[in-house]
């Protein structure tokens, strides 16, 4: 499979990068600036592409058989992952383009019964953390009201850090996943083993999943 990968030398981008190419995908990297071409493996077609510019974005996706967008905005500037996203969006629209969008958690529905979301319950997130679940939120709602692209959004469990590939996590659609003792997590390395799997399986067209251990 011909993959592209916006945002590939971020957390999640760089190890989609990885998995992709362990599994003998045909990988094209896309980095916001010259300066990011130095940080991608010798193995993947490396190509400079403004995300906010949909037309440049849909000739990067020409000939690719889907796209991922591992777009994140800077501290500071969280909301502009919205219009970042519009853009994916209208370029994967474009080109008819199946395209995986890497998103947060602040949409899940907590566990037993509680009527909130990750970002609406007022114990869960951190103060400093609130922006960056606002703009999940917002993108999030961008996706689920788009009907020309064909989209996926990929929600994280609650805490996603870098961590071991482990190969077994669980997946949910809407929920937050928690373990036996209420921890809501799952590594990088998984995650973006779980963002691979969705591009082959192609499970949850136009529609959201997340993952957890």
């Amino acid at each position: 499979m011909k993959l592209i990968v916006f945002g590939a030398t971020g957390d999640v981008g760089s190890r989609v990068v990885a998995e992709a190419l362990s599994r003998g995908h045909d990988v094209t990297a896309a980095v916001r600036n010259e300066a990011g071409l130095d940080k991608l493996p010798k193995d993947v077609k490396p190509i400079v592409a403004d995300v906010a510019d949909p037309a440049a974005l849909a000739a990067a996706m020409t000939g690719q058989d889907l796209a991922i967008s591992a777009v994140r905005s800077p501290a500071g500037r969280e909301g502009e992952i919205v219009a970042l996203t519009r853009s994916i969006l209208d370029a994967a629209s474009l080109t008819d383009l199946r395209v995986i969008i890497v998103g947060g958690a602040a949409r899940l529905h907590l566990p037993d019964g509680s009527p909130h979301t990750v970002l609406s319950d007022p114990d869960l997130l951190p103060e400093s953390i609130v922006p960056t679940a606002r703009a999940s939120m917002a993108q999030w709602e961008l996706c689920a009201s788009d009907v020309s692209a064909n989209w996926t959004y990929a929600s994280p469990s609650a805490l996603l850090q870098p961590g071991e590939r482990q190969g077994a996590f669980r997946t949910d659609t809407d929920n937050l996943i928690v373990d036996e003792d209420g921890n809501s997590e799952i590594s990088m390395e998984d995650f973006a083993m779980a963002i691979v799997d969705e591009a082959q399986s192609a499970e949850f067209p136009r529609a959201a999943f997340t993952v957890g251990y």
